[in-house]
């Protein structure tokens, strides 16, 4: 019998462009084909074992011949290609429109609006990369004190500061002014906190991010185990991409690894439910850099550290590894890319080499975690438990 879930999103590891990829822009994408194209190769021995190369579509890993898990390929039915978008999909909301984006800039009467309420005057207010930005506007900020307020192609409402100039606290509270405000037509996915320290010519972005994410609008997968007494372990900024909703627990991390570290932390505790990790590197430190070999050995990291996962996991743990969208680094700008995601399981309790195909919605993923523990429906997706589940 499964009593727990771990469930591992590696955020932005897209597998290929979907159908309607141009629509966004986004013809050729191939986050994980193209990174592989351009380092010659990627070494994944742990994920094509579980059936990572024998997914449908996919380019740049080996097949094998009988891998030991359950895989397959799934397309995003919501409008969009963001985190919360990939992340409230997989649990059960589908959005028809997609959250607003601002390449201009925000406009005058959000920033009049933003500044009456936070009693300083901003700097920035157009889209930008967290690092250029804080080069470019950094040793203003320290000089006037007023925040650095900034954008992307995602829908996110971003303040940087330096923690010695606006302390952390403030910062954050400035972020929950911006959150409560930014509503209607105006209700961006994320507001994001960006602290940085150092000196003019120096700055460094800290970990004390927080991201302050609009509510999901009905109830969701991780609302109904809680409501059925199970544990939610939140790892990485699976708490702040939900605002909290349906989390019984939560911890922050550093990187990548300290992400691996607390699920392992999480997976040594006797909780049945479900242990949901958000692995952000891939997507914050290189897709949205562009550089393609430092998520190409990233992902061999995270591949290396999977076999101590799996031989972590219980007789009744079940593993379920995905991502949220793509962002290929190898393509022109930094936006995120609208790409088909991996999916892969695997547990004692589960067949061996079950192809799942292409499945429309990330909202199966959800349904069937429901279906794991017997709970009420989502609202959204349809669960493929029958097909991988020993009988």
């Amino acid at each position: 019998m499964i009593d727990r879930v771990i469930w591992i999103v590696l955020d932005s590891v897209g597998i290929g462009a979907m159908p309607d990829a141009a629509k966004y822009g986004d013809e050729g994408s191939n986050t994980v084909g193209n990174i592989s194209k351009f380092l010659g190769g990627l070494k994944l021995p742990n994920m094509e074992k579980l059936g990572l190369g024998n997914i449908d579509g996919i380019s740049g890993v080996n097949k094998v011949e009988n891998p030991i898990g359950c895989y397959g390929r799934f397309e995003e039915l919501s409008n969009g290609k963001d985190t919360t978008t990939g992340h409230w999909e997989m649990s059960g909301v589908v959005l028809e429109q997609a959250f607003p984006t601002y390449p201009n800039g925000f406009p005058k009467e959000v920033v009049d609006k933003f500044e009456k309420a936070i009693g300083r005057k901003i700097i920035g207010n157009k889209p930008a990369s967290g690092t250029v930005i804080i080069d470019e506007l950094g040793e203003e900020h320290i000089k006037t004190g007023s925040p650095i307020v900034y954008t992307s192609a995602d829908s996110v409402f971003q303040i940087a500061a330096h923690e010695d100039v606006i302390p952390l606290e403030t910062l954050y509270e400035m972020c929950k002014t911006a959150r409560n405000m930014l509503k209607g037509e105006h209700a961006v996915a994320r507001v994001i906190a960006r602290p940085f320290v150092g000196e003019v010519g120096n700055f460094t972005r800290t970990p004390n991010r927080r991201d302050f994410s609009i509510v999901p609008p009905h109830e969701i997968v991780l609302d109904i185990l809680k409501k059925n007494n199970l544990n939610v372990m939140a790892v990485g900024k699976i708490e702040d991409i939900f605002s909290g909703r349906g989390i019984t627990e939560a911890v922050h991390t550093k990187d990548n690894m300290d992400g691996v570290d607390q699920t392992l932390n999480y997976m040594k505790q006797d909780k049945k439910g479900l242990i949901f990790t958000n692995l952000v590197d891939f997507d914050m430190k290189w897709g949205h850099r562009n550089d393609a070999e430092a998520y190409g050995r990233g992902l061999e990291a995270f591949d290396k550290r999977l076999k101590e996962i799996v031989e972590a996991m219980r007789e009744s743990d079940v593993l379920f590894i995905t991502a949220d969208h793509g962002c290929d680094p190898t393509m022109p700008g930094t936006d995120h890319s609208r790409e088909y995601v991996p999916f892969l399981a695997y547990g004692k309790e589960l067949k061996a080499n079950i192809n799942l195909g292409t499945r429309k919605g990330f909202g199966d993923m959800g349904q069937t975690v429901a279906d794991i523990f017997s709970i009420e429906p989502i609202k959204n997706g349809k669960s493929f438990l029958n097909e991988i589940i020993k009988k």
